[in-house]
């Protein structure tokens, strides 16, 4: 699939048209197609937008795209954002944009997805086993010379399921070795001589090649950064006798991959010390939250808050939503809940408060739970707060927040919205 099919993929996206399925946007646009309604510029508080309307900042958004591509450069890594964060094809074309190697994806439906819209480098942080989907990912590499498709192998069994599914394929797929980050991890060998095993397995079927090793850093226990390092140094070692082995005789570089939104610096540092290999190191940095960022789990433990110097990022995500009961001073209820904030890591936390074209901050308002299409307020005696207001809202874990919404204004400081993003999920 050809990336300018890509492109024309896109452009149909402008065509889509405004109607039922697109919650928080103007009744009056149904209809319209979202090309004519962004060109409109309404304003989001006064162009028609109905609440719970989820936004995000234009020009945080920039920046965020800026400070991941500055970063990565600076530290020589190559970059595949995790796309499972948005699913958004705009935003997968906007980080190819900004330096990207290509986009991380974690099943097949996420991989059709990129594909239609014409990505052409996919690493798939998983193993995959599912006969149709090898298949169909073995049709896209004959028909398609330019496409990169990686993805994990962490069993013998999983090898094997691969290579029966692959069989007669016109070209091999690139694998990579995942170890675990521990014991108790998600997944991944356990040992060094299950990694061995593995590779074994890999140089024994003729569908598959072995480029390289990749695993997920966050999974480490009780993760800190001397012990996230040492794992690190582990995969790297890995790569490094596997190289040795002769293992990556079939391949032009070597991938070494890890890094997910906590603890790439560690990551940096230690993939900087990989030593020479007998091929080219990609070094390759899968970080996706970054995109949006967000006023909670992320803020708390985004490396950035240990390297100041290198910049930070800025949450993009406001939820808004009107008060629509105070029964009391100390209790108000809004119309957003669990259908569309995210609530799996923090609950939405409340920033500030818009009457009558003012906005302020809203003090002495607490967000304390969600129920479907509620959210509960706690009060202090002297916050202002009335039916009808406001309440803009920080949230937590954007993958639970992109999830929620299939088309999100883009809007300026001032409110202008400029641009909607489509999700897939």
């Amino acid at each position: 699939m050809a990336l300018d099919t890509g492109t024309e993929a896109l452009a149909k996206l402008a065509e889509e048209h405004v109607d039922h399925r697109f919650k928080g946007l103007p009744p009056d646009a149904y209809g319209l197609t979202v090309a004519e309604l962004a060109g409109q510029r309404r304003n989001l508080f006064t162009g028609g937008f109905t609440t719970p309307v989820l936004a995000l900042s234009a020009e945080r958004l920039e920046h965020n795209l800026r400070l991941m591509e500055t970063y990565a450069a600076r530290h020589g890594l190559a970059f595949a954002p995790h796309g499972k964060t948005s699913m958004a094809p705009q935003l997968f074309h906007r980080q190819i944009e900004h330096g990207a190697w290509g986009i991380t994806l974690a099943v097949p439906h996420q991989v059709r997805v990129a594909r239609a819209f014409g990505i052409r480098r996919v690493f798939l942080a998983n193993e995959l086993v599912d006969a149709a989907a090898l298949r169909w990912i073995a049709a896209e590499l004959a028909a398609d010379p330019d496409f990169r498709f990686v993805c994990y192998v962490d069993s013998v069994r999983g090898v094997e399921l691969m290579d029966e599914a692959l069989r007669g394929a016109a070209r091999p797929v690139d694998v990579v070795i995942e170890p675990a980050a521990g014991e108790g991890a998600r997944t991944g060998a356990r040992t060094e001589a299950e990694c061995a095993a593995v590779a074994d397995a890999v140089a024994a079927a003729a569908s598959l090649r072995l480029v390289g090793v990749a695993g997920y850093e966050g999974e480490v226990p009780d993760a800190d950064g001397e012990k996230v390092r040492a794992w690190l140094r582990r995969l790297v070692a890995l790569a490094a006798g596997l190289d040795k082995e002769g293992r990556f005789a079939d391949t032009d570089e070597i991938v070494v991959s890890a890094g997910g939104s906590a603890w790439f610096d560690a990551v940096a540092d230690v993939f900087a010390e990989i030593p020479g290999l007998s091929r080219p190191v990609l070094k390759l940095l899968r970080s996706g939250a970054y995109v949006s960022h967000d006023d909670g789990h992320y803020r708390e433990l985004t490396p950035f808050n240990r390297v100041p110097e290198e910049g930070a990022l800025e949450p993009a995500f406001r939820l808004w939503s009107q008060v629509v009961s105070r029964p009391s001073p100390a209790q108000a209820f809004t119309n957003a809940g669990k259908r569309d904030a995210a609530y799996d890591l923090h609950l939405p936390v409340a920033q500030v408060v818009r009457r009558d074209g003012t906005e302020r901050p809203a003090d002495g308002v607490e967000v304390t739970g969600l129920s479907d299409q509620h959210a509960w307020l706690r009060t202090s005696p002297e916050a202002d707060l009335e039916v009808g207001d406001w309440v803009g809202m920080g949230l937590s874990h954007p993958c639970t927040a992109f999830d929620k919404w299939q088309l999100i204004p883009v809007a300026e400081a001032d409110g202008t919205v400029v641009d909607y993003i489509r999700t897939f999920f």
